[in-house]
């Protein structure tokens, strides 16, 4: 089963690699108000063009590198 998470890229620095952050709502444990948390993966290009600011699809993959294990599917914006 592949894990698949949306986000926003926020870094295309390296070359192949490129950095994307999802956002997420969590309610807290005690008080039940809504928490946004967020966290970076790192996600392989492959052949598609991704540029700063496009939501994009990754899949979980096997380990590509020392922390990237992830790729990415789509382009959605």
């Amino acid at each position: 089963m592949k894990k698949l998470i949306e986000g926003k890229v926020i870094s295309v620095k390296m070359g192949s690699v490129v950095v994307v952050e999802v956002k997420r709502k969590i309610p807290h444990p005690l008080y039940k108000k809504l928490i946004n948390k967020s966290k970076k993966y790192k996600a392989q290009v492959g052949d598609i063009e991704v540029s700063l600011g496009n939501k994009v699809r990754i899949a979980q993959t096997r380990p590509i590198s020392k922390d990237t294990h992830f790729k990415i599917m789509e382009v959605i914006k």
